[in-house]
């Protein structure tokens, strides 16, 4: 079984002292950096690009996991991969040719991961699970921070899961939106591999490194 892993959002971070927050997230513990870019078409806001990429990737070694709530999005895949970006996921909705755009990001020596939005059905990403390394499951409405956990996407969580088992290759399982303490140890029970944290790390009165070790607490049960 592997070890669940954690991808502090940077969405919810403090833009005033990002690095310093990503810093902050691997001395706590961190094992991926998960950046969430947003354009403000796919999805209602607007978040940030390339350059953010770009700035962080000498300021960390962890893996930077670009999330791109973008359409159309294979123009910018060549971008984001020159920027750092260890992992990019795109949305089964944003793009007329998954298994090209999942390819394409494979090519450019970059972990190609697959999501969908809650409405979408599960069996959109069957055709396309054997191209993708990090399948991720979104239990809130993507494009906004700060969401409450959407409990009935966790029938979801597994039945993804028992998808991936019937694959050969090693894959992830993400899970992003509204996680917590509470909601982590129930997504985890379903099949999460990697839990994305945004407001849960960065927001925690307590510091980042509390609010991460208390994320593994929850996973330890």
């Amino acid at each position: 079984m592997k070890q669940v892993l954690i991808a502090p959002s940077i969405l919810s971070a403090d833009f005033a002292s990002l690095g310093e927050q990503v810093r902050e997230a691997k001395s706590g513990g961190a094992d991926w950096i998960h950046v969430d870019v947003m354009d403000g078409h796919f999805v209602p806001q607007i978040s940030f690009g390339e350059p953010i990429v770009r700035a962080l990737r000498p300021v960390t070694d962890l893996p930077l996991d670009v999330h791109l709530m973008i359409e159309p999005v294979d123009p910018h895949l060549e971008t984001f991969a020159a920027a750092g970006a260890d992992s990019i996921t795109i949305h089964v909705e944003a793009t007329p040719d998954p298994a090209h755009t999942l390819r394409t990001i494979r090519d450019l020596g970059v972990r190609p991961g697959l999501t969908l939005r809650p409405g979408t059905p599960a069996w959109a990403l069957w055709p396309y699970l054997d191209l993708a390394e990090i399948v991720l499951v979104m239990t809130v409405e993507p494009g906004r921070g700060g969401q409450s956990f959407m409990p009935d996407m966790l029938p979801r969580i597994q039945q993804v899961a028992e998808r991936l088992k019937s694959l050969d290759g090693d894959r992830w399982l993400q899970v992003d939106g509204g996680l917590n303490a509470a909601t982590t140890a129930a997504a985890v029970t379903a099949g999460a591999q990697v839990i994305v944290a945004g407001s849960a790390v960065f927001g925690d009165a307590r510091g980042v490194a509390a609010a991460i070790d208390g994320l593994r607490r929850a996973v330890a049960g």
